[in-house]
């Protein structure tokens, strides 16, 4: 009999664990005080720039959202929905990077042990939960009070804040769910919560008439979160170590990624790797495929890629005339970002074709330099698969609500379609990305002190960027035709810009263009 065969007990279980964490936290590579005093520093900067003024804002205007009678079902229904959508996504999160994930060094001196996974996973699970459960329950009360009217009184205050604390504890639950159950068990836990959310909607028009549908809702949350939690929680002894090790050394790399500036190289190590239909690329006299045949079938290879991208463009399709027609008061605005965010993210699972085009415009001796088939190849599947889709969302929005849209039917769709293009523009511009420029790490001096970091945050998320700041632009524009040939102007600009990043924006690129 070995030492693994031996358990330790309960006792001695805790204060070893605690021995080694301890241990690990005295390692010489470890964060800073100046480390984290620069990162205090910049979510001060953010909160007093930012966070502040649109709290003050916020809190003397009318509200975007009015939330109305809480004995309506409009309110359930929001609340139903946001924790459909918070359940999915953290169960998703929890598949790719989940609360039991730590450095792989101190993972695999812990396997080397004979304590058990449940003592040393469990104490990091609690604190972590713990933590997403507040930073859940702060942000979406935040966002709740920035765009509706529901914590201006004290009744429906109450409601709320038992929505939302039901809310933070099923995310925080779910999050874990995600990463020590195997996907079977996660698409059940996914059709129940759906499931459950229909009975609730059923059960609130019982007693909408008494203002108990939030207070419905709130306890199914808790509930669902406390038989959610449990389950986890009993799961971990049982959690296969040679996966978490696998994503724990994925974690680590991508954080190294991460801190160095290059945020896109550490997404691309949780990018679906293709399978299977390699050799349907090419035809059976050996030529290849056409550019939509081909990008097709690279989409066919990454099955759930694909498909999270068809929901997301259909989803963006649905949203965005709502936000162009205009005809949804205030919320037009938030509908507008919306739907252009998910075209934007839509566009870029929908193929692999855009992985490749970067290597092939940089590495000119290698592909050599007749790039504008290489172009037209890689961005045929994208643009069409995107449009197409896109608009199919938008018909089925003008089909089911023709009364909003029959009046201003072109401008609503000239704006979609400026939408659309902004998005595939954003969507080059990043994917053209190679590593961080070393101007951005010199110090912006200014009244509020060093302004690098802000600069390093927006050149990570600069499609996200381009896209909102177009999208308000276009809002703001009293013409359809003027906000469309803006939103086409930005797109060429984006265009532009990611063929500088790859070196190819100079003043042959029109006579290159022709010999295509």
């Amino acid at each position: 009999m070995t030492a693994c065969d031996v358990e330790a007990p309960e006792s001695e279980a805790g204060p070893r664990v605690q021995a080694v964490w301890h241990r690990y936290a005295r390692r010489g590579d470890r964060a800073t005080v100046r480390g984290h005093a620069y990162t205090a520093y910049l979510v001060l900067l953010f909160g007093l720039v930012y966070f502040v003024p649109v709290l003050y804002t916020a809190s003397t205007t009318p509200a975007l959202i009015s939330v109305g009678s809480l004995a309506a079902t409009t309110p359930v229904a929001w609340a139903l929905a946001a924790a459909v959508a918070a359940c999915w996504s953290a169960q998703v999160a929890g598949r790719f990077w989940g609360p039991l994930v730590i450095p792989p060094f101190l993972l695999h001196v812990f396997m080397s042990t004979d304590i058990s996974p449940a003592h040393y996973l469990g104490a990091i699970a609690r604190r972590r939960l713990a933590f997403l459960g507040a930073a859940t329950l702060l942000s979406v009360s935040t966002a709740t009070y920035l765009t509706t009217d529901l914590f201006d009184h004290l009744g429906t205050s109450m409601q709320g804040l038992a929505v939302v604390v039901g809310l933070s504890a099923l995310t925080a639950a779910d999050w874990l769910w995600g990463q020590v159950r195997a996907v079977a068990a996660n698409l059940r836990l996914a059709t129940a919560v759906g499931a459950l959310a229909c009975v609730l909607m059923v059960l609130s028009r019982v007693g909408a008439q008494g203002g108990a549908g939030l207070w419905l809702v709130a306890g199914g949350l808790a509930i669902t979160a406390a038989a959610v939690g449990r389950a986890a929680f009993r799961s971990i002894g049982a959690i296969d170590l040679a996966r978490l090790a696998r994503e724990s050394a994925r974690a680590s790399q991508a954080q190294a990624y991460a801190w160095t500036g290059t945020l896109h190289h550490a997404l691309d190590l949780y990018r679906p790797e293709p399978r299977g239909r390699a050799s349907a690329l090419i035809r059976e006299d050996g030529r290849l495929r056409g550019h939509l045949a081909a990008g097709a079938l690279r989409a066919l290879r990454t099955p759930g890629r694909a498909t999270a991208a068809a929901v997301l463009l259909l989803a963006g399709g649905v949203v965005l005339p709502f936000g162009t027609s205009g005809s949804n008061g205030g919320l037009n605005l938030v509908a507008w970002v919306v739907g252009s965010v998910c075209v934007y993210l839509g566009s870029g699972w929908v193929s692999e074709s855009w992985r490749g085009l970067r290597d092939e415009l940089t590495l000119v001796p290698l592909f050599g330099e007749w790039w504008g088939g290489t172009l037209t190849r890689a961005m045929a599947w994208p643009v069409v698969a995107v449009t197409v889709v896109t608009f199919m969302g938008t018909g089925l929005a003008a089909a089911s609500q023709w009364h909003h849209f029959s009046g201003q039917l072109m401008s609503t769709g000239l704006l979609t379609a400026g939408s659309t293009v902004l998005a595939l523009g954003a969507r080059f511009l990043r994917e053209m990305k190679l590593q961080l420029p070393l101007e951005l790490l010199l110090p912006v001096n200014t009244p509020l002190g060093d302004l690098s970091g802000l600069r390093i945050v927006a050149w990570q998320f600069d499609g996200v960027v381009a896209v909102v700041i177009g999208v308000g632009v276009m809002h703001a524009l009293p013409s359809a035709a003027g906000a469309t040939a803006l939103a086409l102007g930005m797109a060429a600009a984006c265009v532009w810009g990611g063929l500088r990043r790859t070196g190819w924006a100079h003043p042959g690129l029109v006579s290159r263009l022709r010999r295509v």
